[in-house]
């Protein structure tokens, strides 16, 4: 696991990488590297690799896209600085980012300039950069190696495919065009997304049949949301976290038809 500090006066910050040992998980995580990271990551993921054969590789966001790669010779991770601006290392603040699971070596980002960019890490490189929004984006996430969703300032989830970027189309629009912070697809439906409103308490399930409303709201922080995450196993279970700390698993129903859950969240 990479833990990251946040401290944003200085650029003195870090990351942790932590191993919890399986066989005495009552011991907890021990620390056993770590790397100096300028400023605070906004995202940070290893690379998808679901049976284990590719080198450690972890991915980080702030002020330019880093990809972290381990030196197993010398125990340490090694930077390497990814920006579409040729004559700096430094680009317009990166917001979040996602990495393709079906092309690991395609990831994509937003930036608080109103694009979208997929990069090709083997080469180091832009593939594309797209005006996603009319303002800020704070989000990106893959379906496939082809489709990804947006969210931004402008209250918008926005669904892209790669093959036709002159076009894309608007999934949902927030009451009032309230920012939306996160979004987040089904890993095991391809039909159904998740986001969340900045000062909002609630998550929006959201199907791509469905466009422009909430399929389900789930209500039970009493706080605001600040993270989601579907499970990598089950189409039906979603993780969330707020400012109430609390982080619920949910299970949600098989209905398709627009309802409101509450209080089914699970500690």
């Amino acid at each position: 696991m990479a833990v990251a500090s946040y401290n944003t006066d200085t650029m003195n910050n870090k990351v942790d990488i932590v191993n919890l040992n399986l066989r005495k998980p009552e011991d907890g995580f021990h620390k056993i590297n770590e790397f100096k990271h300028d400023f605070p990551p906004t995202k940070m993921m290893w690379i998808p690799d679901i049976e284990g054969n590719r080198k450690d590789i972890l991915a980080t966001t702030a002020e330019c896209l880093r990809i972290w790669e381990m030196d197993e010779e010398t125990n340490t991770f090694q930077e390497h600085k990814i920006s579409r601006n040729t004559n700096s290392d430094y680009c317009a603040p990166i917001t979040s980012f996602d990495w393709n699971t079906h092309v690991p070596s395609m990831i994509g980002t937003s930036s608080i300039d109103t694009t979208c960019t997929i990069w090709d890490i083997e080469t180091r490189s832009v593939q594309t950069q797209l005006i996603a929004h009319d303002s800020a984006v704070y989000d990106i996430c893959f379906r496939d190696e082809n489709l990804f969703a947006s969210s931004g300032e402008d209250g918008s989830v926005r669904h892209f495919d790669l093959r036709d970027l002159e076009h894309s189309t608007i999934i949902y629009e927030s009451p009032n065009k309230q920012p939306l912070l996160r979004v987040a697809w089904n890993k095991r439906n391809i039909y159904q997304l998740a986001t969340i409103q900045q000062n909002c308490n609630d998550v929006m399930i959201l199907d791509f049949r469905y466009p422009m409303k909430a399929v389900r709201t789930l209500k039970s922080h009493t706080a605001q949301v600040n993270s989601i995450a579907w499970a990598p196993h089950s189409q039906s279970h979603i993780c969330t976290a707020g400012d109430d700390h609390q982080t619920l698993i949910w299970c949600l129903n098989s209905q398709d038809a627009p309802q409101s859950v509450n209080g089914t969240g699970q500690e």
